[in-house]
């Protein structure tokens, strides 16, 4: 498989040292803790960025003794290709609050620092922009003259990732491509059923004893109930991966119903509805062993958003991780996913270094398409779902 060009721009060890005079004025909204102060990093054409900034005793000429990270930026190969040349990327140094009032910054401006970014190579190499203390300008203290300094390290490296594509909505079993340029390959197709019963052919029937019963919560609730037809519940779903040789390659299967609330017609953070991410396990094809674990829910908001939580299984049991990006290795996955009721073709990133083979980026595809039909079963249950996501009158026969 061919990867696609992207680059990370990284802004690390951030550190703020403060003229004794501002740490000990009242009237500054400096005041002496641990983390004081914050900054906003702009870029063209990329949202601004906040970062706490910690205070640093140490000198001039030394490392700063504490320190933080922003987001950074990730940049994509159109964008690589569109840059003619520097760009300024601009830190700006604020103490107070990081709240707004009234849509107006509490924060007072300390100082600012521009450094100049020239991304040409970055796909291919790393690249260092600023690397230690610069000042943040000067203010009068009697006859001397105090700087606040800031500790900032820039940097760029290469974050090359594969590129997928829904051909349609994942409920009406598209065909995903990868994308290379302008170049689109179909690698996968995926097959979605919403029969009651496929769930139970996919979980390993001794999976909570093999676990210690470390996991036996993940199936208790999909199993009680199974015969209260009255409860409302969106459960059943599974969608299958497949090679293009037709072999079943990943498949996410709802393992804990999404169900309202009491009293309500959302699925809570509190009651969330959940999905096991699985990969076949053995030479049978009914041998299938659990690779993630999605939760799901409703968030409540001025415009309600899809809240999630993704968790890898391990021997010993669950293990929380960062399902977009990682600050240790980097870029994991980005999935795109419209807003409710919208046509949805989901577009996948997965970053090199988490694809050993083909089979490993099918387990992404089957998560963002996980992701995707959550949107779904988390809509209000005053709202019809579509057709393809009701329930079969009939087995499917995936095999």
């Amino acid at each position: 498989m061919d990867s696609c060009p992207y680059a990370r721009l990284i802004i690390e060890s951030l550190a703020l040292q403060l003229p004794i005079r501002s740490k000990l004025s009242s009237g500054s909204g400096v005041h002496p803790t641990t983390t004081p102060c914050y900054c906003k990093i702009r870029l063209k054409n990329y949202p601004t960025q906040t970062a706490l900034l910690p205070l640093s005793s140490e000198g001039y000429d030394s490392p700063p003794d504490v320190g933080s990270s922003a987001a950074g930026f990730h940049v994509d190969p159109a964008a690589l290709r569109n840059m003619s040349g520097p760009m300024p990327l601009r830190v700006s140094v604020y103490s107070g609050r990081m709240s707004q009032t009234c849509g107006i910054s509490s924060g007072k401006l300390i100082g600012r620092v521009n450094v100049s970014i020239d991304l040409k190579g970055a796909e291919v190499r790393p690249i260092v922009f600023q690397s230690g203390w610069v000042s943040l300008g000067k203010e009068r203290d009697g006859k001397n003259a105090v700087q606040a300094r800031l500790h900032l390290e820039i940097r760029s490296e290469p974050d090359p990732r594969f590129v997928f594509h829904f051909g349609g909505e994942p409920e009406c079993s598209p065909v995903v491509y990868q994308i290379q340029g302008s170049i689109r390959q179909p690698v996968f197709s995926c097959k979605f059923s919403a029969d009651r019963n496929s769930r139970s052919r996919f979980v390993p029937a001794n999976f909570t004893t093999n676990n210690n019963n470390k996991n036996k919560g993940w199936i208790v609730r999909s199993l009680s109930g199974e015969n209260d037809k009255t409860v409302r519940e969106r459960k059943g779903w599974m969608i299958m991966i497949y090679d293009l040789s037709v072999s079943p390659v990943a498949a996410a299967s709802v393992i804990t119903p999404f169900v309202p609330s009491p009293g309500s017609d959302r699925v809570s953070r509190s009651n969330p509805g959940a999905w096991l991410i699985l990969r076949p396990h053995g030479s049978h094809l009914s041998s299938w062993k659990p690779w993630g674990r999605l939760e799901a829910w409703r968030e409540r908001g001025s415009v309600d958003g899809l809240g999630y939580k993704f968790e890898l299984v391990t021997e010993s049991g669950l293990t929380k991780t960062g399902l977009m990006r990682s600050p240790v290795k980097g870029f994991v996955m980005g999935s795109s996913v419209e807003g409710e009721g919208k046509v949805s073709k989901p577009l996948v990133q997965v970053g090199m270094q988490h694809v050993k083979c083909m089979a490993d980026a099918a387990l992404f595809i089957a998560l963002s398409a996980a992701i995707d039909l959550s949107m779904d079963a988390c809509r209000l249950f005053s709202s019809k779902l579509r057709k393809e996501l009701c329930h079969d009158d009939h087995q499917n026969d995936f095999f």
